[in-house]
């Protein structure tokens, strides 16, 4: 008899929906676990499905194009803990580049793309997903070799349905062909029981919002093109006419993909020039790029990525922001009031402020010592007095205070308007689109040098301590610490697209690049507060900014520059609709300042690990959500796990899934000592 099998007893079925980086990170801390748990006398089974490919997923594809670039540095993501031990489970994306793939079998292009990486390049993302790829087969072959697992399989297959049964749970899909970016069903439908399901979901498709459906059906009935979001590596970007304007909606990460599938995606070629940084490249165009015509509401791309290794480096100190301070006052108010949480704008943004304050002026002391009327020391000195003043609680006398120091001692430094960062040119009107041009060149040319001076530049190290201090955001929204008004009217209302804009732009290669295309006439910028239109008498897309005193732009073509939306009550997954349209799921309930329910983003859960609850506030005893459709429960819940930080902290995602399988363990010996009583 072989150890695998165990007559008598059928084995405990996890279905796990998604086989993407969260998909992964379940079943490599699955395999993790089972390495040193006591081995039941229940042997568990482990089915994944996905349309995709498993590890890499759909974003992640290691089909899409080498021009795609991840936003993050090599040293930062991962979706396995650090590995500590050549034979212990858990493997870095900084730790399978060092060393030259860990065994996997490469194609000579990815070997290339290693040997020239370190951990502060900026890979292709195709690359990411060849690693994805590896830890996934790593999990797969050590969950096969265990003892306690009967079978492990993937499923490429789309779940279209869930059920609830009596004591375990109906999956319902199709299975779908290989041909991708767009797989479809390839046979008759099929069913899956399973005692417990694990929703790892990622990005799924969403409809349009009203704008854009909007939109989306005037340019059809114009016959114009309308590229809504979508990932990147799905667009059909050779049906972008080359020749002419294109509208391009966003300047975010996603514009990035749009530029250089337009461009480069084309034939066209950067070339290197000694002009210093925001002028190190010119471009050479092929005539087959359209001219991009770009916009968002704050008029300018995100900033670039300061040239260091780490994501935050560690020179980035938090004298006021005292994330575990806090976490003890809400424990004192608790005790009298079980809902007690914190207000952003008023307990979190005054100590943060100061920090980002001190950080800006303490690089600038060392820096630009000229500037000040005084030593920059003293001057360092006399500001952190300033900012460590005590005043009543809530006070914002210190701001105050410091201004008045700064424009006392140093008037050429001026005060520094965090909040206005976002929006560098708010209420600055232009004469002409060629003053505009002008301004956004100086920008991305201020923009480049400051990203290569990185810890030596003011603004950058000021930028660096307001992510720092977002990343302790982030674990206070995770931990409930922030009241559901303040994290919808402040956090989400102001101070994410500021640090967005700020701290999560591309590597600045790719703001050398968009500024070479700028000199070159490819892009063009419209400017902030744009108004989109299609003109009826033309029958033309129109655009324009009622800060620059010029025509609208004409175009037959608009792109949004963006993912699809992700919100629950907005998707188009049909297992999502599926649930929530028969009560077995529902969206997060938040509340505003008059206590009145508002459907959040993600998906209804509860507890640690997250379970799903249903649309009568019942949670599933077996039904656990990880990643995207956590955004309700957790805040930037795309951003990849940090590699080597804790698991309750920056590598959170990794401590979920953690937690969902010692759950998934301990509900199949639960199970089986039932079945055997």
């Amino acid at each position: 008899m072989s150890e695998k099998q165990n007559p008598g007893r059928e084995p405990y079925v996890i279905a796990v929906v998604g086989a993407g980086p969260r998909g992964t990170s379940i079943l490599e801390r699955l395999a993790s676990e089972l390495a040193g748990a006591r081995i039941s006398s229940r042997q568990v089974t482990v089915v994944v499905f996905d349309v995709h490919d498993p590890g890499a997923g759909h974003v992640w594809s290691t089909a899409q194009s080498r021009h795609f670039l991840m936003n993050t540095p090599a040293g930062f993501p991962t979706v396995a803990p650090e590995r500590t031990h050549p034979d212990e489970p858990g493997l870095s994306f900084d730790q399978w580049r060092a060393a030259g793939g860990d065994g996997a079998v490469l194609s000579s292009v990815e070997r290339v793309e290693l040997e020239h990486m370190d951990r502060g390049s900026y890979p292709p993302r195709a690359l990411y997903g060849r690693y994805l790829r590896h830890v996934f087969d790593r999990s797969i072959a050590a969950l096969r070799s265990h003892p306690a697992v009967a079978e492990v399989r993937f499923e490429r297959a789309e779940i279209t349905g869930l059920h609830r049964g009596e004591a375990d749970y109906l999956l319902q899909g199709h299975p779908v062909d290989e041909a991708r970016p767009h797989p479809r069903r390839s046979g008759a439908g099929f069913e899956l029981r399973a005692d417990a399901v694990v929703l790892a979901l990622g990005h799924v498709p969403a409809r349009l919002n009203p704008v854009q459906e909007a939109m989306a059906q005037a340019a059809d009935d114009a016959g114009l093109l309308y590229q809504g979001p979508n990932v990147p590596g799905d667009v059909a970007w050779d049906k972008v006419p080359g020749g002419e304007s294109v509208l391009v909606r966003g300047l975010g990460l996603n514009f990035f993909d749009v530029m250089i599938a337009l461009t480069v995606g084309r034939g066209g070629q950067f070339n290197e020039i000694n002009g210093g940084p925001g002028r190190a490249l010119e471009y050479w165009p092929t005539g087959r790029e359209p001219r991009i015509v770009a916009a968002s509401r704050r008029g300018t791309p995100y900033r670039a990525k300061s040239c260091i290794e780490e994501f935050i480096p560690d020179s980035v100190h938090l004298r006021y922001l005292d994330g575990e301070l806090i976490v003890q006052k809400v424990a004192e108010a608790r005790v009298l009031n079980p809902e007690a949480a914190v207000r952003f704008d008023a307990h979190v943004w005054p100590l943060l402020h100061r920090d980002v304050l001190l950080a800006y002026y303490r690089a600038a002391a060392l820096r630009h010592p000229s500037r000040f009327e005084v030593d920059p020391d003293e001057f360092v000195g006399l500001l952190t007095d300033a900012l460590d003043a005590e005043h009543q609680a809530g006070s914002q006398v210190w701001l105050q205070d410091a201004r008045r120091l700064v424009e006392e001692l140093a008037p050429a430094l001026g005060f520094l308007d965090v909040p206005g960062l976002g929006h560098p040119f708010a209420e600055r009107g232009f004469s002409s689109q060629k003053e505009y041009q002008k301004a956004v060149m100086e920008y991305l040319e201020y923009d480049a040098i400051s990203s290569v001076e990185g810890e030596k530049d003011p603004l950058k190290m000021a930028i660096a301590t307001l992510n720092a201090g977002r990343m302790i955001v982030k674990d206070m929204i995770a931990e409930g610490l922030i009241s559901d008004e303040s994290r919808l009217l402040e956090v989400q209302g102001w101070f994410e697209p500021l640090v967005e804009g700020l701290a999560s732009g591309p590597p600045l290669q790719r703001i050398e690049e968009l500024a070479a295309l700028a000199r070159a006439n490819v892009v063009e910028f419209i400017g902030p507060d744009p108004e989109f239109e299609i003109d009826l008498p033309t029958g033309m897309f129109t655009a324009s900014s009622p800060w620059i005193d010029a025509p609208a732009y004409t175009t037959r073509t608009l792109i949004e520059a963006m993912m699809p939306a992700n919100r629950v009550l907005q998707t188009d997954s049909p297992l999502l609709r599926q649930m929530l349209d028969d009560g077995l799921a529902a969206p997060f309930t938040m509340h505003n300042d008059q206590g009145e329910p508002i459907p959040g983003q993600g998906l209804a859960v509860v507890g640690d690990p997250y379970r799903m609850v249903d649309a009568k506030g019942l949670a599933h005893r077996a039904i656990f959500v990880l990643g995207l459709q956590l955004s309700s429960a957790q805040w930037g819940t795309a951003i990849a796990a940090q590699a080597g930080a804790p698991l309750d902290g920056a590598a959170r995602t990794i401590g979920d899934a953690q937690d969902i399988a010692r759950e998934l363990l301990r509900l199949s010996q639960v199970k089986d000592l039932d079945q055997t009583r």
